[in-house]
């Protein structure tokens, strides 16, 4: 076993009350990739902190190898003094690392380098941020939430780029499917204190579960071994007990350890309040379009949303899921095509981009809209301190600013609002951002459970295969271009259905390969002329070719307006991907003919002077 270059051991620390890290610790070999999980307010991010030398534990041992170098990604980057994102990216290498590194990751990344980092998006702070870290290549690199704001694409990406680092990590993450494939080890930080189990976390949430059972069980024994001592102190010998000063002593200590026990923290205990019930048809678009200038957004779009659907919406950032979310929900009126609302909709939306949030109000004024100490839930009167208890928060916290709160505990906040508003159609736009794996389980169950419509934004893949029943995606999600599809069932449903549409394009071009061989008996077509001039193959190809194009656009045409129908996938799968992969082969044979007929037209204006 090669010998740790970080190790954490026994850190304590308080601000006050009780103690955050109370015996902590964390050991870092070189190769290691270690996922710090944990509940919101558990204190991953100080523990980390501590281990890069941002934070000083107030005891306990760290030591650092003195050669050893580390990165941290920090959840909020300062860029005070750097007048481009390059220069920031650039600030965090060391003098023998490669400088061509930052330009390569910030391209991978969707950056040019010359932005002005005081305009950067959440998602480009993060992106910039992410290639200062990578950059240098570091002994060990320290990654809080490394996920949150980046899309599909760019998640995917950094997967593959953390596979083939050398670089030892750890990781704090609320995307299940990211730790799962990038983790081999993972650290519990609960109560305080730490657990490590040398596996990925695919295994944690069992090994958890049976680590609390076994701690449950030995709180029961203690108990049973309480009362067997107040047993003997009460009916024993009068003289043997006080004689045996020792076991009274050992009865004391027992009733201490058991009353000092703190139990794991309870889980939120929430269900959505829903309104009325809403029309069977929630929402109908019909051949929906928008574009702004030149670009499409959205191309013609059809969609039928029922009461009780569960739809996924997802895609690169700048794609235009928003777009597209707010001409479904009759928020901006699409360039051409309707949109029909159904009856009776009740509305609640959960914003990404938390600006429903004053950081001036207090978590009593903002859950009761500033409307006394009670609200109403599924019809009951709660007090405002009770409700916040189903969330986790303590009393006193009732007149605490906003402002104050951790990531986590404003996404908590948002959704213990949300929850107490009654709808029977929910908007969430990016739900899972800051939530910790209980708290995820949690708004699963209540998205699973919902009777009314729920149209989710998200790009955490595993909570999309749990919870909805069909998910939009560009059809083209390397190069927007404006069109969506459908697909029935979440994420890995949808990437299974690509790869049917994938295997079908490549079938239908093998055919017609060998059917254009065999047509020319085995030959090439449109070889070079030695005379001087075109032969006539390549004059019958410049003179047909456009025509050929013309007709291959008429049959994506007529193809895109089979697929416009949004049942066609439910009922005949088998025809929907084989009207894909035509569409695929079609628009790469128009390519392909633009490209044949440009070379001919060169070569014919070449042979006549």
């Amino acid at each position: 076993m090669a010998p740790p270059i970080l190790k954490l051991d026994d850190i304590q620390l308080s601000f006050g009350g009780t103690p955050l890290l109370a015996g902590a610790g964390l050991q870092v070999e070189p190769g290691d990739r270690i996922c710090l999980v944990g509940r919101n307010g558990s204190g991953k991010s100080t523990l980390m902190k501590i281990a890069a030398g941002i934070v000083e534990a107030q005891s306990g041992e760290v030591f650092r190898h003195p050669s050893s170098t580390i990165r941290y990604l920090e959840q909020a980057p300062d860029f005070d003094g750097y007048s481009t994102v390059q220069a920031y990216a650039e600030a965090g290498l060391g003098p023998g690392d490669d400088p061509y590194r930052v330009a390569y990751l910030l391209e991978h990344l969707g950056l040019t380098g010359q932005e002005d980092p005081k305009q950067l998006s959440g998602g480009e702070a993060r992106r910039a941020a992410l290639a200062r870290v990578l950059a240098p290549e570091p002994d060990i690199m320290m990654l809080d939430e490394p996920t949150n704001h980046l899309d599909l694409p760019t998640i995917e990406w950094l997967e593959g780029e953390l596979s083939k680092s050398r670089s030892a990590l750890v990781l704090i993450s609320h995307d299940r499917r990211f730790l799962e494939k990038i983790s081999t080890a993972t650290v519990w930080l609960d109560r305080g204190q730490s657990r490590r189990l040398n596996r990925g976390f695919a295994h944690f949430e069992e090994w958890r579960d049976q680590v609390l059972e076994e701690e449950e069980i030995e709180q029961h024994k203690l108990g049973r071994q309480i009362e067997r001592e107040e047993h003997w102190l009460r009916y024993g010998v009068t003289a043997r007990r006080k004689r045996n000063m020792r076991r009274l002593g050992n009865l004391q200590a027992l009733r201490a350890n058991y009353r000092g026990h703190k139990g794991p923290q309870g889980t939120i205990q929430a269900s959505a309040t829903e309104g009325k019930e809403s029309g069977k048809l929630v929402i109908e678009a019909d051949k929906i379009t928008k574009a702004y200038g030149e670009r499409t957004i959205v191309a013609p779009f059809s969609i039928r949303v029922h009461r009780g659907d569960c739809i996924g919406l997802i895609g690169p950032n700048g794609a235009g899921k928003t777009t597209l979310l707010k001409m479904l929900t009759g928020q901006l009126v699409p360039d051409a095509g309707v949109v029909k609302l159904g009856t009776n909709l009740e509305i609640a939306v959960l914003d990404q981009k938390r600006e429903d949030l004053n950081p001036d109000d207090t978590l009593a004024h903002y859950l009761t809209d500033g409307r006394g100490d009670n609200l109403l839930v599924n019809g009951e009167q709660k007090h405002v301190t009770g409700y916040m208890k189903d969330f986790l928060f303590q009393p006193e916290q009732a007149r605490t600013p906003i402002r104050n709160l951790s990531g986590g505990e404003r996404a908590r906040l948002m959704l213990a609002r949300i929850m107490a508003k009654p709808s029977n159609l929910l908007i969430l736009d990016e739900p899972t951002n800051d939530l910790d794996i209980e708290t995820l389980d949690l708004l699963q169950e209540i998205v699973a459970g919902y009777t009314g419509t729920v149209i989710l934004v998200s790009h955490d893949r595993d909570f999309l295969d749990r919870t909805v029943t069909s998910t939009i995606a560009p059809a083209n999600p390397d190069a927007p271009d404006g069109r969506w599809i459908e697909y029935a069932g979440g994420y890995s449903d949808m990437l299974a259905q690509r790869k049917g549409v994938e295997d079908e394009r490549k079938r239908v071009e093998k055919a017609e390969r060998a059917k254009a061989q065999e047509a020319s008996g085995g030959k090439p077509t449109g070889s070079a002329n030695s005379k001087g001039k075109l032969s006539f193959k390549q004059k019958f190809a410049l003179e047909n070719l456009p025509k050929e194009m013309e007709k291959a656009e008429r049959e994506i045409a007529a193809r895109e307006a089979k697929m416009a129908d949004p049942n066609l996938f439910t009922k005949d799968p088998a025809t929907f991907n084989k009207l894909a992969a035509e569409m695929e082969k079609l628009r790469a044979d128009i390519t392909r003919m633009e490209g044949d007929w440009l070379e001919l037209e060169i070569l014919r204006e070449e042979l006549e002077g």
